[in-house]
């Protein structure tokens, strides 16, 4: 089992940027297919970048498309996501998730939620205009 633990949120103005970071313990991450998720109050969550094990598959949201980007350092067990170009419409809780792809599957990443076992508690990211 793996635990996830986002952390980078805040409060920044429009325009500007920020990375979260998703420290993992209990497994090493370069085993698992990693995503970031967000969700706004009233809203569902939306699918926000994903990457695969092996870094050749890296799927964006169409909102976040060219603004964001996914990496990661599994020497640090670590996740990124780098959040640049800001907009007040990407307040949300950013959750991290984690989805154990099997040994053969290196290039797998999902972009639905529901294929992911593992998730963080999330961190607020609030966007002022």
């Amino acid at each position: 089992q793996v635990q996830l633990v986002e952390s980078g949120g805040g409060l920044v103005q429009a325009g500007g940027s920020l990375r979260l970071s998703c420290a993992a313990s209990g497994r090493t991450l370069s085993t698992y297919a990693m995503a970031w998720f967000r969700q706004a109050p009233g809203k569902e969550r939306d699918f926000v970048a994903a990457i695969s094990r092996s870094n050749r598959k890296i799927y964006y949201g169409d909102s976040v498309k060219g603004r964001f980007t996914i990496a990661r350092d599994n020497a640090k067990n670590t996740v990124y996501l780098q959040m640049n170009s800001l907009k007040p419409e990407d307040t949300a809780v950013y959750y991290c998730a984690a989805d154990y792809t099997g040994i053969l599957n290196v290039d797998y990443a999902a972009t639905r939620g529901d294929e992911y076992e593992y998730w963080g508690q999330g961190t607020q990211v609030t966007v002022s205009s």
